[in-house]
C-alpha cells in the first residue's frame, strides 16, 4: 500500500528554493509597497520594473503558474504539491503575482481555457497566462449573500446583443482589470443556478460605473481598496461575449471557486506558520518576571497548542488536496468545505495567542499581526460562509450512512441488541455458568 508523508527529494528542492527566494527577493517589496492595489496593478511601472525580473527567475526554475497545464504555459501540478508551494507563497501577497498565481486570474483562466471560444482565448487567456492584465470577478451581490436566490442583476437579450443592469459588490480590482467576468440571471422563470450565465466584459464598455472601492477591514480609510461596488448601466454587449453557455453559470462558478477555497485553505497555512513563528521568537527574545517568556508554563501552553493545531489542519488541508488529485467529486467537495471552515478558526487561535504574547506590540501596526487577525472573520466569509460549508460537511457525511428502524432510540436499540449477542454467545455463557 502507499501512505507516504514525504515529498520527493527533486521538488523538495525546488521548496527549499522557493522558501529562500520568497523570503529574501519578495516579502521585502510588501514592506515598502504596502497599498492594496500594490501587488496586482500592472499599471504601476515602478512595481512592475521590480517583478519582471523576478517573474524571470521563477520562469528559469520551471516554477511560473504551476497551476496551469503545460499546454497553457504550466507544469500542470495537482493540488498537493500546490498546497506545498502555497505554505511559502502565502507569507506574502506579493509572492502571487511572482509566480503567476494570484487571484482571482487563476480562476478566471481556468474557466476561461476550459470554456471560452477560441476567439475568447485570443482575446483574453494568453495575456491573462503571461502576467501582462489582470482580470475582475463579478459575481457577489449587496443584498445576496449566500443566497444566489437573490440575485437581481439580470442580462436580457435585445438582438444580437445582450444588455446588463445591476449591481455587483466585492468585484475585486474592477478598476484596473483588461476584462470583467460578470454573472447576471438570463432567465428569470427558472431558478437561478439554471438560469444565470456568465459573460466576459471588457472594463472600457461604456455603461460600466464604479460606485467605489471597498477595502478590508484592516486597510485604511484614506486609501481606495481593491474590491469594486459596480454598477452595470445597460452596458451593451456583442453576443459572442457569452462564456460558456446561457444558463450555465454556476456549472462555471463552482469549476473556479472550489479551487479557490482549497487554495485559500492552503494560503492560511502560511498565515499560521508566520504567526506560530512570531509567537516562537517573541518568547525566546521577550525576558519579564525573572525568567524569558520561554520557559513560562502558559507560553509553553500557547506554543504547543498552536503547533498542534496547525499540524492537524495541514494535514486536513493535504488530505483534501489529495482527494482533489485523486478526482473524487463527493470526497473533495466534503474536504474542502472542512478545510474552508477550519480556516479562520485555526488562524483565530494561533493568531490571538501570538498577540497575547506579544503585548502592546502585538495590537500596533509595526508587526503583521494586526493584519492577520482582521483576515479571520474574512476567512470565515470569503467564497462562502462557514455556516454553507459546515452544512455540505454534514450532508456528505450523512450520505454515507442510512438508518436503520431499530436505531432510533437507544432504549428500542439497546435490548435487542444485547439479546442477539447473548445468542451469538449462547453455549460460552452456559460453559461459563456451568464452570461457576
Amino acid at each position: 500500500m502507499a501512505w507516504d508523508f514525504e515529498t520527493e527529494p527533486e521538488f523538495q528542492q525546488q521548496l527549499d528554493w522557493m522558501d529562500c527566494f520568497v523570503r529574501e527577493e519578495i516579502e521585502s517589496i510588501g514592506l515598502v509597497w504596502s497599498k492594496p492595489t500594490d501587488p496586482f496593478d500592472v499599471h504601476n511601472k515602478t512595481t512592475c520594473a521590480l517583478i519582471k525580473p523576478l517573474q524571470q527567475e521563477v520562469r528559469k526554475r520551471g516554477l511560473w503558474a504551476c497551476h496551469l497545464t503545460p499546454k497553457l504555459g504550466g507544469q500542470g501540478y495537482g493540488q498537493v504539491k500546490l498546497a506545498l508551494m502555497n505554505e511559502i507563497l502565502g507569507r506574502t501577497t506579493w509572492a502571487s503575482r511572482v509566480f503567476g498565481t494570484q487571484a482571482p486570474d487563476t480562476g478566471n483562466a481556468e474557466i476561461i481555457a476550459h470554456y471560452g471560444t477560441d476567439a475568447q482565448k485570443d482575446r483574453y487567456l494568453q495575456p491573462l497566462l503571461n502576467g501582462d492584465i489582470v482580470s475582475c470577478y463579478s459575481m457577489t451581490e449587496p443584498q445576496a449573500g449566500s443566497d444566489p436566490g437573490q440575485f437581481t442583476c439580470q442580462a436580457r437579450r435585445e438582438g444580437d446583443e445582450w444588455v446588463i443592469q445591476g449591481e455587483k459588490y466585492f468585484s475585486s480590482h474592477a478598476d484596473f482589470a483588461e476584462f470583467i467576468i460578470v454573472m447576471a440571471v438570463t432567465d428569470p422563470d427558472v431558478p437561478v443556478h439554471k438560469g444565470a450565465t456568465m459573460f466576459l466584459v471588457p472594463r472600457t464598455t461604456p455603461g460600466i460605473e464604479i460606485l467605489r472601492n471597498v477595502g478590508l477591514m484592516h486597510e485604511s480609510l484614506d486609501e481606495a481598496g481593491s474590491h469594486g461596488w459596480v454598477r452595470y448601466n445597460n452596458v451593451r454587449l456583442p453576443a459572442d461575449s457569452v462564456l460558456g453557455e446561457p444558463g450555465k453559470a454556476f456549472e462555471l462558478a463552482q469549476k473556479r471557486l472550489g479551487g479557490g477555497r482549497i487554495h485559500h485553505a492552503m494560503r492560511t497555512v502560511a498565515y499560521c506558520k508566520k504567526a506560530l513563528d512570531m509567537l516562537c521568537e517573541r518568547a525566546l527574545s521577550r525576558y519579564t518576571q525573572g525568567s524569558l517568556l520561554s520557559e513560562k508554563q502558559t507560553i509553553q501552553n500557547y506554543i504547543a497548542d498552536s503547533f498542534i493545531q496547525l499540524e492537524q489542519f495541514r494535514l486536513l488541508v493535504l488530505y483534501a488536496a489529495w482527494w482533489c488529485d485523486k478526482g473524487d467529486r463527493y470526497k473533495s467537495r466534503a474536504y474542502i468545505s472542512a478545510v474552508k471552515v477550519q480556516a479562520s478558526e485555526v488562524l483565530h487561535d494561533i493568531v490571538r495567542r501570538a498577540v497575547q504574547v506579544h503585548g502592546a506590540l502585538g495590537c500596533s501596526n509595526e508587526t503583521p499581526l494586526a493584519n492577520l487577525w482582521m483576515t479571520v472573520p474574512t476567512m470565515g466569509i470569503v467564497d462562502g460562509p462557514s455556516e454553507v460549508h459546515r452544512m455540505t460537511v454534514a450532508k456528505q457525511v450523512l450520505r454515507q450512512h442510512q438508518p436503520s428502524p431499530d436505531s432510533l432510540w437507544p432504549s428500542e436499540w439497546l435490548p435487542p441488541k444485547i439479546a442477539d449477542a447473548r445468542k451469538k454467545y449462547a453455549d460460552i455463557l452456559d460453559d461459563t455458568v456451568g464452570n461457576l
